[in-house]
């Protein structure tokens, strides 16, 4: 099994300095921020040095100040097949963090790890991986729109990697990003956080997915966003996981493995949040000789 490989960005300037999410009280950050910034470094590590352990590899983003928001890379861009689409945003107060993911990108590109990048059409806003999640299983991107990524983007995205789109507008403003409600595991199950979506997009997962496999997680470990998992083979790395889910997990075959992320909850991010899988790829390519994805 080849180990995945994630970009990563080290938290040098995180911090919770403006309020673009329900998780986000700058005023609370701001009362301890020494405290905090501390141990968002020490968690960072741990997240890091947990996947490294695990066998994947790591690549770095420059951290940069006045963009606090950059450790969360999966925010980046949508990568597959060695391909990237760049991420867009919403508020102003990200749009700073552009141009330094396009610098990594061109950097990935000139040594390789990338084969080509590509700028999201104008006028469209779409926020990377957060809002575009893979699943190998079924070899289609679930992407959310409404608080940060727009519908129209499906286009963009069925046009630059040739698979399926379907689009869930999330209803929760706590799940604000697709990443932060629904994560497809590698057996096929995916982990869900109901009240994160509509009716009509519970239905939507669930007649693609097949309602035997989805995992609903209860609101405690929706709080500590479990489903924004990182899975390295039949590891799950999650900021913290309910010993019921837990016991759910393990029964399909799964290995829980918690590094607490409660800085970057501050923030409304976790685990997935905090890295891009930058070796993902579709299901023709997973079947096509080495030699035409090396």
């Amino acid at each position: 099994m080849t180990m995945p490989r994630f970009l990563m960005c080290p938290p040098r300037h995180f911090a919770v300095s403006y309020a673009i999410n329900p998780w986000m009280q700058p005023d609370d950050w701001s009362r301890a921020a020494g405290t905090l910034a501390a141990t968002a470094r020490r968690q960072w590590q741990s997240l890091h040095d947990t996947l490294a352990g695990l066998g994947a590899a790591i690549e770095l983003v420059e951290p940069a100040p006045g963009v606090p928001d950059l450790v969360f890379t999966a925010n980046a861009a949508v990568v597959l097949d060695r391909v990237a689409l760049l991420a867009r945003f919403r508020h102003g107060e990200r749009q700073g963090e552009e141009p330094h993911f396009a610098a990594a990108f061109a950097a990935l590109e000139q040594r390789g790890v990338i084969d080509h990048v590509h700028p999201l059409p104008p006028g469209l806003v779409l926020e990377g991986a957060g809002d575009c999640v893979h699943d190998a299983t079924r070899d289609l991107f679930w992407m959310g729109f409404g608080p940060r990524s727009d519908a129209a983007a499906r286009a963009a995205v069925a046009d630059t990697f040739g698979r399926e789109i379907v689009a869930i507008e999330l209803a929760d403003a706590r799940f604000y990003h697709m990443d932060t409600a629904l994560c497809p595991l590698p057996g096929g199950e995916i982990l869900l956080v109901p009240q994160a979506f509509t009716a009509a997009g519970r239905d939507a997962i669930a007649a693609r997915a097949g309602p035997q496999n989805l995992i609903a997680i209860g609101d405690g470990d929706a709080q500590a966003l479990a489903a924004n998992a990182v899975a390295v083979g039949r590891h799950l790395v999650m900021s913290a996981c309910s010993e019921a889910l837990r016991e759910r997990l393990h029964e399909r075959g799964y290995v829980v493995i918690t590094t607490p992320l409660s800085a970057f909850l501050r923030s409304g991010g976790a685990a997935f949040c905090l890295t891009l899988q930058l070796d993902r790829v579709s299901a023709d390519a997973a079947s096509a000789p080495a030699a035409a994805v090396a």
